[in-house]
């Protein structure tokens, strides 16, 4: 396959250029809005469709502020020092999932302080209207021509434009017009969490869960399929491997995830009183 090079710029109006990048953010908030207003709709839920429009505001700060802050902390931070308006420019690309997440959780909290509901039976409502988001940004992810994976002699292998991708071309012929076959790591995580973990998330919450059931599988399952994808996904360069040939700082982040997720199922299970509503109750 050969890499289709998108414009990463989706509608250029001069002084305003709209980049697909920060459209697929806008379709995973308006998605996790509208799931969650349905779910909301729904009797027992104990939610109503305006809770909805205050949690989706409050997660879309935190996952704009901590996405960024947690790139720059965890990825860019010698870039940052050189650049600190570098900050700003969330154009550019570079967001953090593990970043994200931490500011998620932290607006989370500032909801139910202000709602006086439940943090974990938040969180259990929340979970699977993410995915969505998550596998738009990937797709926003392959536009941008970023965060590929390592070179393949697969079928799946997609070879890249030399003209865009100078660095992947490096010590292939001067006048070669495409890369060798790299994974298109990208897609497999849009379908890993994306379309797969929406359908595990929300066919298991489609039914009463024990309080934390749901959160914790939401890190159990993407912190499989982050660690799995990450096995043919190139290292940031400025990192490489941490460790063993192999460990990349996304695996690292993602341990302390697969750890809370599988603490939080053993709690939720280990507690005689299942949700006593329909899924997503916050009572």
């Amino acid at each position: 396959m050969i890499y289709p090079d998108i414009d990463p710029i989706a509608l250029d109006l001069g002084p305003l250029k709209i980049r697909w990048y920060g459209l697929m953010y806008l379709l995973g908030f308006a998605a996790a809005w509208w799931l969650g207003r349905w779910r909301a709709s729904r009797p027992g839920s104990g939610w109503k469709p305006q809770d909805v429009d205050d949690l989706i505001f409050y997660c879309a700060i935190g996952v704009v502020a901590g996405g960024r802050l947690g790139y720059i902390l965890f990825y860019g931070f010698q870039d940052w020092l050189a650049d600190p308006l570098r900050l700003l420019r969330i154009w550019e690309g570079g967001m953090s999932f593990h970043g994200g997440l931490l500011g998620v959780l932290l607006a989370v909290a500032l909801f139910c302080r202000a709602q006086g509901r439940r943090f974990f039976a938040v969180t259990d409502f929340l979970a699977p209207l993410v995915p969505v988001g998550l596998g738009a940004g990937r797709i926003g992810n392959f536009v941008n021509g970023e965060l590929w994976g390592a070179p393949t002699a697969s079928a799946l292998g997609m070879q890249l434009p030399c003209a865009r991708f100078p660095e992947h071309c490096a010590g292939l012929p001067p006048d070669a017009a495409l890369s060798l076959p790299h994974h298109a790591s990208q897609l497999y995580e849009a379908g890993l969490e994306g379309l797969a973990l929406f359908l595990i998330l929300w066919l298991y919450s489609s039914r009463p869960r024990p309080t934390m059931a749901v959160s914790g599988l939401f890190l159990i399952a993407y912190g499989a399929f982050r660690f799995l994808v990450e096995l043919v996904r190139m290292p940031d360069a400025h990192l490489g491997y941490l460790a063993f040939g192999w460990l990349t700082m996304g695996q690292l982040l993602t341990l302390p995830m697969l750890l809370a997720g599988a603490a939080l199922m053993w709690l939720a299970h280990r507690s005689d009183t299942a949700a006593p509503a329909r899924p997503g109750n916050a009572q």
